[in-house]
């Protein structure tokens, strides 16, 4: 039982951004427009995306090392609570900033920073 709370918050976010990170990358002109009103319209802005992607599966990788490599457990939950609560606090900051975006992100808002949290219950646990 221990293994399964101790790497459920590893493979959740794992499981969800490797479809973020694959429509990122993949289908960038195609996915962005439709799901966040974002005209992909250069070589250097498809570039940033397939850059993200290339970012993304990294962290999904070493997610799902941490997962089945007992000694890089605490380093990939240590970088899933970094990745996922700088992209929280950065989203806060924007609606601070900015003002409210899209349901969708204030979604990805909540969700990201559930993900650090319980990353960091799991590190208090390790």
């Amino acid at each position: 039982m221990k293994y399964l709370s101790q790497n459920a918050h590893l493979l959740v976010s794992a499981l969800l951004l490797l479809p973020i990170a694959l429509g990122y990358g993949l289908w960038p002109a195609t996915i962005l427009p439709l799901y966040f009103n974002i005209e992909v319209n250069t070589t250097d802005l498809i570039h940033v995306f397939r850059a993200i992607m290339g970012l993304y599966l990294a962290m999904v990788l070493f997610w799902i090392w941490g997962v089945y490599q007992p000694k890089y457990w605490m380093p990939a939950t240590m970088s899933n609570v970094v990745f996922m609560g700088g992209l929280a606090i950065g989203r806060v900051c924007s609606i601070v900033l900015d003002g409210f975006p899209s349901t969708l992100f204030v979604f990805g808002a909540v969700i990201e920073g559930l993900l650090a949290f319980w990353g960091l219950v799991n590190l208090k646990k390790g």
